[in-house]
């Protein structure tokens, strides 16, 4: 294999682990100068680019040395002079950079989330009351276990995170445990492995607080289900507080045991909605003032605009926007901006459309009455239409899940939430389908046919 397969194979394994716009902005202008079987170089932009590596992907990078070396490799960078040479510059760890101070020694929690910077929307009102309360009295509320679910991108790992922080900074004399659930579950089979598994149960019995992240993990892992089926009863009987998170509600988790379901439904189960565009720009701007940028309000309200769903997405959008503009030295302009989006995006923008011409829309599209939309009739092809109407009705406009219900024959938000899932299932195991969807899509968007 010769150096650029190597590396080929390293941004493979890279690329399933990150956003797909993070993954160009950082990954797509690195290359592999040469590799041996101690170490590697790797050609940067800039010192930029080199920094944000190393603070936010060395392990990562690391990990993908290793798995396509079978042994770790020692990372040096080197950039493009005003020659064309490669100069080789140093490190992080040689340039005297203070320690990187993010993150808590022993529990690995992000000090960077934190309750104070949380933005507080309608979306996820109840998950913050809750997620403090269980903070300021863990153990002591009928929040246990506390689990609180939504989309990917919408903060649920900020909120069980900042548990933790609250409670290590408040310096309570409190045993606290943040991990994964694929993080437990490999622990799990070490410990198979080195016939320590009663060890390894111990060591999370003698616990007083379990934050839990992303439990569909357990899905179709039986054996890790048991373990910790027993370790959660252990847990809640001796009165220490459990938190999880999850993308979904535990009733639509498959491949999950019965009595584990009841168990993550038997405290207080939140949900985190999409925030409103107020919200997101809120975010927006908190999140370039802890950077220390200047945006535009124009830009942050376009930005905050295009992406609604992912909250996530839209901090990595404000962060690609910053590297266009250093690596390229220009301003952030609006069109900066836009360029930015058509990346992230493609070609689809948002679109003043109303609820009741997307009602129209379908009406003539799938040929189904406007009133038996509205109706109760579960025909199967009525029933598609009005879940195509609340998808699409969400997808193209800012209504709230309990807006769209009260347009779609007064349903409540649940009913609104399931239909937008059900038709987001269908996309994902229907090709046709979903080249379906985008092309009504593309209809009612800015240039379509029917705007």
């Amino acid at each position: 294999m010769d150096k650029e397969q190597f590396w080929q194979g390293c941004l493979g394994y890279i690329r399933e682990r990150i956003p797909e716009q993070a993954f160009h902005t950082w990954f797509d202008d690195l290359n592999i100068v040469r590799v041996s079987d101690k170490d590697i170089v790797l050609q940067v932009p800039g010192n930029f680019h080199l920094e944000w590596l190393e603070s936010k992907y060395q392990q990562l990078i690391s990990a993908a040395l290793s798995k396509q070396a079978g042994h770790g490799l020692k990372i040096h960078y080197a950039v493009i002079d005003g020659q064309n040479q490669v100069q080789p510059v140093p490190s992080l760890i040689h340039r005297e950079k203070p320690q990187n101070n993010v993150y808590h020694d022993q529990t690995k929690l992000n000090r960077r989330y934190i309750f104070d910077n949380y933005i507080e929307g309608a979306g996820n009102q109840l998950a913050k009351a809750a997620a403090q309360s269980v903070a300021e009295n863990p153990g002591q509320t009928p929040f246990n276990p506390l689990l609180i679910y939504s989309n990917t991108g919408l903060g649920k790992t900020h909120l069980l995170q900042a548990i933790g922080n609250y409670i290590l900074e408040s310096h309570h004399p409190l045993r606290v445990v943040y991990l994964t659930s694929e993080k437990f579950m490999l622990d799990f089979i070490n410990a198979i492995q080195v016939n320590k598994s009663g060890e390894f149960a111990s060591t999370y019995r003698n616990i007083d607080l379990l934050l839990l992240d992303d439990i569909q993990f357990f899905q179709n892992k039986e054996q890790t289900q048991e373990q910790f089926f027993h370790l959660f009863n252990d847990l809640y009987q001796q009165g220490k507080q459990i938190v999880l998170t999850t993308d979904r509600p535990p009733h639509e988790l498959t491949g999950l045991k019965d009595r584990l379901v009841s168990r993550f439904q038997s405290g207080l189960m939140v949900d985190i909605q999409a925030p409103d565009l107020e919200t997101r720009i809120a975010i927006l701007m908190r999140k370039a003032e802890a950077d220390g940028l200047e945006i535009p309000f124009n830009i942050t309200q376009y930005l905050a605009s295009a992406i609604k769903d992912n909250v996530r997405e839209l901090e990595g959008a404000l962060i690609r926007l910053l590297a266009f503009s250093t690596l390229r030295r220009q301003a952030i302009t609006m069109e900066l901006a836009q360029r930015v989006l058509q990346d992230i995006l493609g070609k689809a923008t948002f679109a003043d459309v109303t609820v009741q011409q997307i009602i129209k829309f379908v009406e003539r599209t799938m040929k189904v009455p406007e009133r038996q939309i509205l109706g109760k009739s579960r025909v199967q092809e009525v029933a598609l239409s009005r879940q195509m109407t609340m998808y699409l009705t969400r997808e193209l406009t800012e209504s709230s899940l309990q807006s769209i219900g009260q347009h779609l024959g007064g349903r409540d938000h649940t009913t609104v939430l399931h239909a937008i899932r059900q038709i987001e299932k269908r996309m994902q195991n229907d090709p046709d389908f979903a080249k379906r969807v985008q092309n009504m899509k593309d209809e009612l968007l800015p240039g379509g046919r029917f705007a």
